[in-house]
């Protein structure tokens, strides 16, 4: 299992392959849990937590390393660079790769102010990755990082949480929810029954972003190093 936590000061990796057919996906989920399993090996690793995809093909992965050179170390190994990584794109068709912290979180009372990343807890997962101006970022995680007592009201919310992109030109959401019925009911909302102050966010941080690209998840395996919140 994993965390993701304002003060655990980790940076985290967000990974997303696409892929065309069913057999690539299988293949891909495949490939993804082998090297969690073994993702020990890597010195400054916290956890990997593998989302597979439920409105497209393909992964999700959220790795946690205690530090950027961590990270560097890991991703110039011979062995990635020679063999996992090429393996991967013979199975996908798009690939983006965002280094992120973790600046807000809210959850619904129930969750205990704790975002839990596990397959043990079947949350439907959206992931959502938004592109802004290196002059908008922050004006954009502002606008999305505000407590949202409504928010804790709508059925089948569990939780959210906003990454700052270290790029200075990326935010990423993490929102975990119930079921796919409940998000898709909140997605579909009608502004006019949203309360006021919500759609005037809504309004600022569209104007804010350039793009922004949504995908649907379910948690389906995930590791964390010994003493860091779980056990391999």
């Amino acid at each position: 299992m994993a965390f993701l936590s304002v003060d655990d000061g980790h940076v985290n990796i967000l990974n997303w392959f696409g892929t065309d057919t069913p057999y690539r996906h299988e293949r891909l989920v495949e490939a993804m849990r082998d090297i969690i399993d073994n993702a020990a090996e890597f010195p400054g690793w916290v956890s990997s937590s593998l989302h597979s995809g439920l409105d497209v093909p393909g992964t999700a992965n959220l790795i946690q390393m205690r530090t950027r050179d961590a990270i560097e170390s890991r991703y110039k190994r011979e062995k990635m660079q020679n063999e996992t990584m090429p393996a991967f794109f013979q199975l996908t068709t798009w690939f983006r790769s965002v280094k992120t912290e973790v600046v807000f979180t809210q959850t619904h009372p129930d969750q205990g102010g704790v975002v839990e990343v596990s397959p043990d807890r079947g949350d439907f997962t959206v992931l959502t990755l938004f592109a802004a101006d290196p002059e908008n970022q922050a004006a954009l995680i502002e606008n999305l990082a505000q407590p949202d007592e409504w928010l804790k009201t709508v059925p089948g919310f569990r939780s959210h949480s906003i990454l700052r992109g270290v790029d200075g030109t990326h935010v990423a959401m993490y929102a975990q929810w119930e079921s796919k019925e409940a998000y898709d009911a909140f997605h579909v909302l009608p502004e006019s029954e949203r309360p006021k102050e919500t759609r005037e966010r809504r309004a600022i941080g569209a104007s804010l972003v350039n793009s922004h690209e949504p995908h649907q998840y379910s948690v389906v395996h995930s590791r964390s190093a010994v003493g860091a919140g779980g056990t391999r």
